[in-house]
C-alpha cells in the first residue's frame, strides 16, 4: 500500500526527483562519534560553466542534472534572455562541464555583467545587473490560493522520494498548480533549483499566472524577486522570511507563505489571494517520520 501511494505521488509530476541516479550522489565511508564505521550517501557537486553565445557568463556549482534548464533559467532570471530573444540551441558537453546557449541575434548582456551583487543564497549566489530591475510597474496575476492546496502540496511534496531525503545537504523547488506539484527540481543552491524551474518554464512556454512556487529555502529578497519576475503570484516555503523579502513581496503584490509545516503556516504578504477553505484543526500534524527541516543556507 505504501509503494502504491508513493507511485501515485510520482505519477502526478511532469518532472520528479531521481534520488537513485548514480551521478547525483555517492557512498562515502567514515566514523561516527563512537568510532563506529558508517557509510553515508553524499551529494555530488561539480562546476558547470554557462556560455551565452561566445561569451562565458558564470560557473555554477551544481549537482549536474538538468543542465540545459539551469542555463536557460539562470540567463532568463538574470535578464540576459528576454521574451524577444530567440534561442536557436542549447548544447551541453558533460565531459567539459559546459552549457552553451545560442541565440539568433546578439543579446544585451554586457551591461548586466558590469554590475553584480552577491546574494544571501547558499553557494554564494550572484545577481548580475540591478537586483530590482523589472519590478517597477510589475503587476502579478490576481490568482486564488486555497489553504487546502497548501496542506495538500505540503503532504505530497514531503513524501516524494528525493535527493534531500536520500542524502540531505540540498534544496528543493517545486512548481505547482492548485493542489498538484508539477516540476520538482533540486540542487545544492536554492537559486539553482529555482533557475531550473524557470528554464523549464521558458523552454516549454508554461503559463505562470496560475502557478505556485514552493521552496525548502528561506524566503529572501532574491527568492521573492525571481518569483515575481517569473510572473508567479505565490511563493511558499517551509522555512522563514527575511524582512527585505517581505517588503519586496508587499511592494509587488506577491503572496508570501512561510513556515508551512503540518497544519501551521504564516502569510506575511498578499493575503488577499488566500481563501481559508479548511479548518486547520481538522488537518493532521506532520508525522515525525515524514518531517523534513527547511534546508539551511
Amino acid at each position: 500500500m505504501q509503494m502504491a501511494v508513493r507511485d501515485d505521488f510520482l505519477a502526478r509530476y511532469l518532472i520528479a526527483p531521481d534520488p537513485k541516479a548514480a551521478a547525483l550522489s555517492r557512498a562515502v565511508e567514515g566514523h561516527d562519534e563512537s568510532g563506529a564505521q558508517v557509510t553515508l550517501n553524499v551529494v555530488e557537486e561539480r562546476p558547470l560553466t554557462i556560455y551565452l553565445n561566445a561569451r562565458e557568463i558564470v560557473t555554477a556549482m551544481t549537482i549536474g542534472d538538468h543542465p540545459e534548464y539551469l542555463a536557460l533559467g539562470f540567463l532568463r532570471n538574470q535578464g540576459m534572455l528576454s521574451e524577444a530573444d530567440r534561442v536557436t540551441g542549447v548544447d551541453h558537453d558533460a565531459e567539459l562541464g559546459v552549457v552553451v546557449v545560442r541565440t539568433e541575434a546578439e543579446t544585451d548582456h554586457e551591461a548586466k555583467l558590469a554590475r553584480k551583487t552577491r546574494t544571501s543564497g547558499c553557494a554564494v549566489g550572484t545577481v548580475f545587473g540591478d537586483m530590482m530591475e523589472g519590478l517597477e510597474g510589475l503587476t502579478l496575476p490576481r490568482a486564488e490560493l486555497r489553504a487546502s492546496w497548501l496542506y495538500a502540496l505540503s503532504h505530497q511534496i514531503n513524501r516524494t522520494p528525493s535527493l534531500y531525503l536520500e542524502a540531505g545537504a540540498i534544496h528543493g523547488t517545486v512548481l505547482c498548480q492548485g493542489d498538484r506539484p508539477l516540476v520538482y527540481m533540486e540542487d545544492v543552491g536554492r537559486h539553482n533549483a529555482v533557475d531550473k524551474v524557470a528554464g523549464w518554464m521558458y523552454d516549454t512556454g508554461a503559463e505562470a499566472a496560475d502557478k505556485i512556487l514552493y521552496t525548502t529555502g528561506r524566503l529572501t529578497s532574491e527568492m521573492v524577486i525571481k518569483t515575481a519576475l517569473m510572473g508567479i503570484p505565490v511563493l511558499v516555503s517551509r522555512s522563514g522570511f527575511t524582512a527585505w523579502g517581505v517588503e519586496i513581496a508587499r511592494q509587488v503584490g506577491l503572496t508570501l507563505i512561510g513556515r508551512l509545516k503540518g497544519r501551521r503556516f504564516v502569510c506575511l504578504a498578499g493575503e488577499a489571494r488566500l481563501v481559508r477553505d479548511v479548518d486547520p484543526a481538522g488537518v493532521g500534524e506532520e508525522p515525525r517520520k515524514h518531517g523534513r527541516k527547511g534546508a539551511r543556507g
